[in-house]
């Protein structure tokens, strides 16, 4: 038969062992979102089509870059970055706008009127959403990117309309981090 405190140390021991398991629970799901290969891939030798994205990104990430997603305007990481820097393909690394071509649209997206190199993006028509636009995607990974529309400002006359969950920036300062 148990005494009275051998009880309370099984009560004891039962409440922390719970205790635990609760925490390890919440630091789970609190991390569950995280990449979880932050390794770069080497673009010379890495078979973009046989990348697990879903190990690599976000689930937000892997929603945009690689279901065509759209993330929500104003409620994302770089709609209003003022920083200077790259924005480089959170997929593969591959720099595809600097901030000195990016402005305010009001669109609540980031918004570049051109990227560094035109063979960088990859241009499709897209008949989604009862219209035609024009969808951009890196051209080294195939990511989805967003679309580039022709009511931007001067020099192009394009608005590059990006997610912020397709690009990773890069300070051209470190410190600004």
């Amino acid at each position: 038969m148990m005494n009275l405190t051998n009880k309370k140390s099984l009560y004891a021991l039962i409440s922390s062992f719970t205790l635990c398991v609760v925490a390890l629970g919440a630091l789970t799901m609190a991390t569950a979102d995280e990449p979880q290969a932050n390794k770069p891939l080497d673009p010379e030798t890495t078979d973009w089509s046989k990348v697990d994205w879903k190990e690599r990104l976000t689930s937000e990430q892997f929603y945009v870059t690689r279901k065509a997603g759209t993330e929500r305007p104003f409620k994302n990481e770089y709609w209003d970055n003022k920083k200077e820097g790259t924005y480089e393909c959170v997929c593969c690394g591959l720099p595809l706008y600097t901030s000195d071509t990016k402005y305010k649209s009001g669109t609540g997206w980031p918004s570049f009127f051109k990227p560094i190199d035109e063979k960088a993006i990859a241009e499709f028509e897209d008949r989604t959403w009862f219209s035609v636009r024009t969808e951009t995607r890196c051209s080294r990974c195939d990511a989805h990117l967003g679309h580039v529309f022709e009511d931007g400002p001067q020099p192009t006359g394009l608005r590059y309309c990006m997610n912020s969950a397709a690009l990773m920036f890069v300070p051209a300062d470190k410190s600004e981090e």
